[in-house]
């Protein structure tokens, strides 16, 4: 089962539509937050007296209601497209760096599974350092990277791997467990 795709976007538009996001989400908690603050203190409040508590706890019922918005509601805008698409990228190369002794482990046997899972997390993380204008990152891994390629392709490996399958994983995930 495919996870997560990688797909082609435009580092420029990426970072405009994600500004967009999260002013859009910026606004929304603060207008919450500010007004359940009022509305508890406006109830509840002492005139003079020490309202931090109830303020505090207007941002906090604000904070939870904004989550639930962007999760339940935003989510699904096509607004937010290119920030969930960032974040579910994100999420996916957390996956493989969460194993990432046992991929490197396979990778080091020759282990196919192990060797597409690390050539899918270098184009992920390529495309996130993109996307995110963080050039000097991705110089970081550049060796590593093609060094990577370089053997996929010695193996005559496919070395365009923009899927994360579960599969993979799973497998990956056990080359401990066989130790």
């Amino acid at each position: 089962m495919v996870l997560f795709e990688i797909v082609p976007l435009s580092p420029e538009t990426y970072r405009q539509q994600t500004r967009r996001s999260t002013l859009i989400v910026a606004v929304t908690f603060a207008v919450l937050a500010m007004g359940l603050s009022t509305l508890a203190v406006a109830l509840f409040g002492e005139p003079g007296g020490d309202n931090l508590r109830l303020n505090i706890v207007g941002v906090a019922v604000g904070l939870a209601l904004t989550i639930g918005i962007v999760r339940w509601l935003y989510w699904q805008q096509p607004w937010m497209a290119a920030a969930v698409y960032g974040w579910k990228l994100k999420r996916s190369l957390m996956r493989v760096t969460n194993m990432m002794h046992q991929v490197k482990a396979g990778v080091s046997a020759g282990d196919p599974d192990a060797m597409k899972l690390l050539r899918f997390y270098h184009l992920g993380l390529t495309q996130m350092h993109q996307l995110d204008g963080n050039l000097t990152g991705l110089s970081d891994s550049v060796a590593e990277i093609d060094r990577h390629r370089e053997a996929m392709e010695a193996r005559s490996m496919d070395t365009d791997q923009p899927r994360l399958e579960s599969g993979w994983l799973e497998r990956v995930g056990q080359i401990e467990a066989k130790r």
